[in-house]
């Protein structure tokens, strides 16, 4: 029945429709003086989560404009004795929605592609191949305990075997295998120790604030620049975050501001009783 009703109101609206302004400005309700126009409705519609997006339009017609009218009665009612905590929420709620809009139409403006090749040559234009490691480990407590370790390798056995029955590391199970890294990814005295190896050879006993570890390299390759396909994502984010900071700062540089010294209790902070006052 609802459906029958909201179809037939969407279908007198369409004949009705040619006579009245169809623009931003049209009004749609009035409450209390104050009109509610068909771009209220439009900004409401956009801002409505996705979920909602696809309901039927003379859906969200109805039911937004209801919703806009009933938030209007309840505004109207309050909004000249509101409280000093609702209105200075008004205040905030404002600069926040203003400046998010403002800032994001900023960053999201068209990136031209000789910018991100710029920003692409800075950034990696001077990084030379480096090299990769991939290593496993068993983590123990004790130096003897790695050393008795060694001594079962240098005898034939298995280092997966014996990482997986030994090491109180998470890669463990996995047989200590702990994939791909690179220079400054592991703790230095880890690093040196993984650098000293040849393939397929393992180390000494290795202390970090981790406990005691033996150590077998696994393989090693060249690490050269990513390509900027790799990277194109990471650099136009960079970019954008570039373009607001430098907007914020001309604004700032370009504004009259003073900030008092903050000699206050911080612990004011949190005190609610003084928006009573």
């Amino acid at each position: 029945m609802m459906k029958r009703i909201l179809a037939s109101a969407a279908l007198s609206a369409c004949l009705i429709t040619p006579a009245i302004a169809q623009d931003a400005d049209t009004v749609l309700a009035t409450v209390n003086g104050q009109e509610i126009t068909l771009g209220h409705l439009i900004v409401a519609q956009s801002q409505l989560p996705e979920q909602y997006q696809s309901l039927p339009d003379d859906v969200l017609l109805t039911g937004i404009l209801e919703q806009l009218v009933q938030q209007e009665v309840v505004a109207s009612a309050v909004r000249d004795d509101l409280s000093t905590s609702m209105q200075l929420g008004l205040e905030n709620e404002e600069r926040a929605y203003v400046a998010a809009l403002t800032l994001d139409e900023v960053a999201m403006a068209e990136i031209p592609e000789e910018e991100l090749q710029a920003e692409y040559d800075a950034q990696f234009g001077d990084v030379e191949a480096g090299t990769e490691y991939n290593a496993s480990h068993i983590l123990v407590e004790t130096e003897g305990e790695a050393q008795s370790l060694i001594d079962e390798l240098e005898g034939g056995a298995d280092f997966a075997t014996l990482a997986r029955e030994h090491s109180t590391g998470p890669s463990g199970p996995n047989g200590g295998q702990l994939g791909w890294f690179n220079a400054g990814m592991m703790v230095p005295s880890f690093e040196e120790a993984v650098f000293d190896l040849e393939v397929g050879e393992a180390s000494g006993p290795v202390e970090t604030q981790f406990g005691w570890h033996v150590i077998i390299l696994n393989d090693t390759r060249d690490q050269a620049a990513p390509a900027l396909e790799e990277v194109r994502d990471q650099l136009v984010e960079g970019l954008r975050q570039a373009r607001v900071d430098a907007y914020v700062q001309q604004l700032t540089d370009e504004s009259d501001v003073t900030r008092a010294e903050l000699d206050i209790d911080p612990a004011l902070l949190r005190n609610t009783d003084l928006l009573d006052n």
